[in-house]
């Protein structure tokens, strides 16, 4: 039993590693988008952010997803095996398509899925479902909003300086735009995985109630932050170029406001997606200048990629499950 509970910790430690892969674009698409920042100087930066980012924000998303989607007293190893290589294929599939869609909520999913399987319906919680239902709808709404708002700021402010003043001033100020959204990706995301582990020590008596060692802690964020250094670049030219062309001062707001989302909702313990909150405030940005900076296509296809993924991932989830049940009898 030892042997598959150091094996489900490796499995979740390649979910982390892809998590980070997966979602290297949002933490430099707009960096990259904007020229600022060669691509492999920004994901370098991105990389140690996402280190540190789980160490400034505590561990109630880690919580949420360790004990907050079904209930801990039913999970099995197999349970939790099943709900992250669901995760993964998704995450996999997503990526050769070059789909943004979010890995937390992939594994929120497979969770789902895998639980339904192994457990039955009756152990998932409807409060921490509703907790991930609400960083949906939020991220995305208010990264628009706030991102609208802060590039219209701009641009009011600013309106009769010279645009090469602006557009250096708003560089220089991207870096430390681009620092503060990877540090807050690191705090959402990297607890993910974090809640996972957390769960497998509980399944095996290492730990007496749930909690999330400070071991656990460094190596998911280790994990995640090598994932984002080998990051996939299909998605980097959706996320910098496809949505809109972005300027500095519109990197800077779509950075900002949609860090200080996923920094409050890390707070909050809400599992929130990087990739919603950063989609919807980069095309926030872009529809300052106009709506038809938007391409509204694209935005529209990453829409129905954000709704099928939990059900997808849970679907795979579930099938995976009913595999190892069959195996293991």
């Amino acid at each position: 039993m030892i042997e598959l509970a150091i094996g489900a910790i490796l499995v979740a430690l390649v979910f982390d590693f892809l998590n980070g892969f997966h979602d290297a674009a949002n933490s430099i698409a707009t960096i990259v988008g904007t020229r600022i920042l060669r691509p492999l100087h920004a994901v370098t930066l991105a990389a140690a952010a996402n280190f540190i980012g789980p160490f400034l924000f505590g561990v109630a998303v880690a919580t949420t997803i360790g004990k907050g989607i079904i209930n801990p007293d039913f999970v099995t190893l197999n349970i939790i095996i099943g709900a992250l290589a669901g995760a993964i294929v998704w995450d996999i599939i997503t990526w050769l398509l070059g789909l943004p869609t979010s890995s937390s909520h992939a594994l929120v999913g497979g969770i789902i899925g895998a639980g339904i399987a192994g457990a039955g319906s009756h152990v998932l919680i409807l409060d921490g479902i509703q907790k991930v239902a609400i960083g949906i709808l939020v991220s995305p709404i208010a990264g628009f909003i706030a991102a609208f708002a802060t590039g219209l700021a701009i641009m009011t402010i600013f309106a009769k300086a010279k645009p090469h003043a602006v557009n250096s001033a708003f560089g220089r100020l991207q870096l430390v735009s681009a620092t503060y959204f990877s540090l807050t990706h690191g705090a959402n995301d990297g607890q993910k995985t974090m809640g996972v582990i957390a769960l497998i020590l509980l399944t095996q008596g290492v730990i007496t109630k749930f909690s999330v060692p400070y071991y656990v802690i460094i190596m998911a964020a280790l994990a995640i932050s090598l994932g984002t250094f080998f990051g996939g670049w299909r998605i980097v030219k959706t996320m910098a170029v496809k949505i809109t062309q972005l300027r500095p001062y519109q990197g800077f707001a779509a950075e900002t406001s949609a860090a200080s989302i996923l920094a409050t909702l890390a707070w909050l313990g809400i599992p929130a997606s990087t990739t919603h909150a950063i989609s919807g405030s980069i095309m926030g940005v872009g529809a300052v200048r106009r709506m038809s900076a938007v391409r509204w296509g694209i935005g529209k296809r990453i829409v129905w990629a954000w709704i099928i993924t939990i059900p997808a991932s849970a679907a795979v989830s579930f099938v995976i499950m009913l595999f190892i049940k069959a195996i293991s009898h």
